[in-house]
């Protein structure tokens, strides 16, 4: 027999029984149905019946657990525990993020504030381009107006006061000498030798703590040499994000997936709007503290109202702090100049217009224009002084908008298909 025949013989006999196992086959699901109908069972089906009905049923387990160890844990502490969990790796990546930011401050501040001008000045450039200007030109002008704005303003404020200073050194000195006899013929009835016991005490003081007050003046030092490094960063930054934001927000928006570029680019659009309108409300919280808190300057024909009325303007601008400290500056004028019953009168109006602005105004207005419930933003800005002082009041309310607006349209934005990348490409991001 030669070679072929032999493989030839193979093959038959491979096929032969391939089609015999599966006749085989066949014929036992044959005799499986008719076992059905409550016939006797073959002789080959028996013991695997037997060893069946032996066995012990399969346990449950619940749809949530994947293995038998699982299901003896109750449900809800398995609930529990997964969102525990959950929570401490956002807790933990949270509490990294924050030392990150406090590591890098010094970046990171100067480029939140410098957004935070940007919304403020947003429009003006739209105007001007909208006017035919050059995008440059455009942001050159409003950036040089604004600065020109804010350093006129400070010019004003600075110049009345030195002006009036010799005439406030003399109402001071009267001042001191009225609280000097208050303290003789007062309630205290300190003597001569007492007054000069504190005075010396006081001076005392001063030379024992020479030292500590120098490592602060010091550390006062390289406080303004990062404020004038921020104050750079923040013009340069502001400059860019007002002339290429458009640019920047797509080179982000095309670092995402394509599916996700339209839902993210929505929702960015969206949370530029926010703090636009955030801004302008807390322009009009501060033009609203200046004017009433000028008015009654006015009225009381206080010295410098109007370099006052503007002061308070710009520390409005300053959550909590800039607020009391340019309404203390107004309540000292009014203290040196017209004694201490319109100097009472100007710290009521003061604390009247700071408890009507946060109270109410701030949280109406705020909430209104960000779309926050007044709670929220009282509980932001408790929150911001708490974790980051000044600088988290400040920023806290138009983060905690930002992320409610981008959130609500990611969650709630639903397109079957994404666009093309063109239509990315093309769309106006924020900031443009």
């Amino acid at each position: 027999m030669s070679r072929f025949e032999q493989l030839w013989a193979r093959v038959r006999r491979a096929y032969q029984s391939s089609r015999g196992s599966v006749q085989n086959a066949a014929q036992a699901r044959r005799q499986i149905g008719a076992s059905s109908t409550d016939g006797p069972l073959p002789a080959t089906l028996e013991g695997a019946e037997s060893s069946l009905a032996d066995a012990e049923p399969p346990a449950e387990v619940h749809p949530s657990t994947s293995s038998r160890d699982d299901a003896d844990v109750p449900h809800g502490l398995r609930i529990a525990a997964a969102w525990a969990w959950r929570l401490g790796v956002i807790g933990v990546v949270g509490w990294a993020l924050i030392e990150v930011i406090g590591t890098i401050r010094i970046v990171v501040i100067p480029l939140a504030i410098a957004m935070l001008l940007s919304a403020l000045l947003a429009p003006a450039v739209g105007w001007l381009l909208r006017a035919r200007f050059p995008r440059s030109l455009a942001t050159a002008l409003v950036l040089v107006t604004g600065l020109a704005a804010v350093i006129g303003t400070l010019t004003l404020v600075v110049n009345e006061f030195i002006r009036g200073v010799p005439a406030l050194s003399k109402d001071a000195t009267k001042g001191v000498r009225q609280i000097q006899d208050w303290l003789k013929t007062g309630p205290l009835h300190l003597s001569d030798r007492q007054l000069n016991q504190y005075i010396d005490q006081g001076q005392k003081w001063v030379d024992e703590n020479t030292q500590s007050l120098t490592n602060g003046a010091l550390s006062t030092a390289t406080t303004v040499f990062e404020v004038l490094t921020g104050s750079l960063l923040v013009l340069f930054a502001t400059f860019f994000f007002l002339r290429d934001g458009g640019r920047i927000w797509k080179f982000l928006v095309r670092l995402l997936p394509s599916v996700a570029r339209w839902r993210v680019h929505e929702a960015g659009k969206a949370s530029w709007e926010t703090l636009v309108a955030y801004v302008r409300a807390t322009v009009l919280v501060a033009f609203i503290d200046a004017v009433g808190i000028g008015i009654f300057l006015v009225v009381f024909d206080i010295p410098f109202a109007l370099p006052l009325a503007a002061l308070v303007f710009l520390g409005a601008f300053i959550p909590i702090v800039g607020a009391t400290l340019s309404g203390a500056v107004a309540v000292l004028v009014a203290l040196v100049d017209s004694g201490w019953v319109t100097a009472l009168i100007i710290l009521g109006v003061v604390v009247g217009v700071q408890q009507i602005e946060g109270h109410i105004l701030q949280p109406l207005i705020m909430g209104r224009a960000v779309a926050l419930h007044p709670l929220a933003v009282v509980i932001a800005i408790t929150a911001g002084v708490v974790l980051a002082g000044v600088v988290g009041a400040l920023v806290s309310v138009p983060l905690l908008a930002v992320l409610n607006t981008a959130i609500r349209r990611l969650s709630g934005q639903q397109r079957p298909t994404p666009p093309p990348d063109s239509v990315v490409v093309a769309a106006k991001a924020p900031g443009s």
